[in-house]
């Protein structure tokens, strides 16, 4: 039974939820698990209220209990998200693989002028040419990894931090390195990955912690150096990046691209591919980075250019990497349309109530994943529901809808 014994919560359950007992004192972690568990079982808007109805407890406790679980009570949201960051990687991550960090942003849309940290941002789903909307930015990071219920890859959301403009917090860049830098430190003897879009690309990469490496889309207009020449033994102070390279299109046309195998998008193909090692000075500084140029559909130059921090890459891995970046643009469209994260419309700065209630929502969310992979699956409930699963028609062919979020649609596959 529940702590209040108002809803029966399954043992294995509480097993997953008993792990974030210590963020919380005794009250709080009481509230945290009847709300957690409402959230789960709330089939209709998963308002704050709405959390109360779906444990049951919405004629047996105030509403302002919920309320003030996320205003007044002592949790922190960072704190939250670790431990949601540990549990995913000690259940999902196989031992000596490295935890793939995925980073981006997503806009939650807000009306009125007193909602806190509400503005306009870029909105990649908007209707029209201008791409913005209204609302409160969120730099997620998720933790991708692969479940025995699919064959793609699966971005499981665990950390998010709101972006508030007039503050350090306005730089989406700032956030994801501080939420990889303190990852990387609660997580000791992992190596950690992380791979971002091309926004997540500047002046704070150079504090990076050592050991984990950056993957992101490379800018058309980077200057690129060559490494520093050895020193000459003459007085002065020796140089600290080589001769400018040219730009990315002559780079590729006269390069020499070779072929690659990967898998990518549900398919492996080969593709051409061209790698060298260089500087990105005003990126990531004295630190080398290899670039590795695609070229994927054209027949000359390259369609895609890609830069990672680590050393001595694999070109087939830094690119299998990159393509499964797409992972956690599906984990926010499910966040948002299935697990209904953004419906409760706390919108006060008091104790921090609005940048408490999205971190506690994604990290239900990666109850639930966690959960459902580690006990709840059963490979006939997944057969059965692919066999029940709607057909469409495609270009004469039958396709299962579930599996149409495989590869990005093809409009994205250059901006990504």
């Amino acid at each position: 039974m529940s702590p209040d014994g108002a809803l029966p919560v399954p043992a294995s359950l509480m097993t997953v939820l008993v792990v974030f007992a210590p963020l919380f004192t005794a009250p709080s972690f009481r509230t945290f698990v009847m709300l957690a568990c409402g959230f789960l079982a709330q089939p209709g808007k998963r308002t704050v209220c709405g959390m109360l109805t779906g444990a049951g407890l919405s004629r047996i406790w105030p509403h302002d209990r919920a309320h003030s679980f996320f205003s007044r009570a002592r949790w922190n949201p960072d704190d939250l998200g670790i431990a949601a960051a540990r549990l995913v990687t000690s259940l999902l991550v196989p031992d000596g693989e490295p935890v793939e960090v995925l980073i981006d942003d997503t806009l939650f849309r807000r009306r009125g002028k007193k909602v806190w940290a509400a503005s306009w941002f870029h909105d990649g789903s908007a209707l029209g040419p201008a791409k913005t909307g209204y609302g409160n930015n969120w730099v997620v990071l998720a933790v991708r990894v692969r479940l025995p219920v699919i064959s793609r890859p699966v971005a499981v959301p665990v950390m998010a931090t709101l972006v508030i403009k007039g503050t350090n917090s306005a730089s989406r860049l700032w956030l994801a390195r501080r939420m990889v830098t303190r990852l990387a430190r609660e997580l000791p003897g992992h190596r950690v990955h992380v791979t971002a879009d091309s926004a997540y690309a500047g002046d704070e990469l150079k504090q990076l912690p050592d050991g984990v490496p950056w993957t992101t889309r490379l800018r058309a207009n980077a200057a690129l150096h060559g490494l520093p020449p050895e020193r000459t033994g003459k007085r002065g102070r020796p140089r600290k990046k080589g001769d400018r390279l040219p730009a990315l299109a002559k780079i590729a046309a006269a390069a020499a691209f070779s072929q690659v195998t990967v898998t990518r998008y549900g398919k492996t193909e080969n593709i051409a591919a061209h790698a060298f090692t260089c500087l990105w000075y005003s990126v990531t500084g004295a630190k080398p980075v290899t670039v590795i140029l695609i070229r994927d559909k054209s027949k000359t130059g390259c369609d895609l250019a890609l830069v990672t921090t680590e050393q001595n890459p694999y070109t087939a891995h830094v690119i299998e990497r990159y393509a499964a970046r797409w992972a956690i643009e599906v984990a926010i469209e499910d966040a948002k349309q299935l697990f209904g994260i953004g419906q409760a419309r706390n919108r006060t700065a008091a104790a921090a109530a609005a940048e408490r209630t999205i971190p506690f929502m994604l990290a239900c969310q990666a109850i639930a994943i966690c959960w459902y992979a580690t006990v709840g699956h059963h490979p006939a409930d997944t057969e059965a529901r692919r066999a029940d699963a709607p057909l469409v028609h495609l270009q004469g062919r039958a396709v299962d809808r579930r599996h149409d979020r495989e590869a990005p649609p093809r409009h994205h596959r250059r901006q990504i």
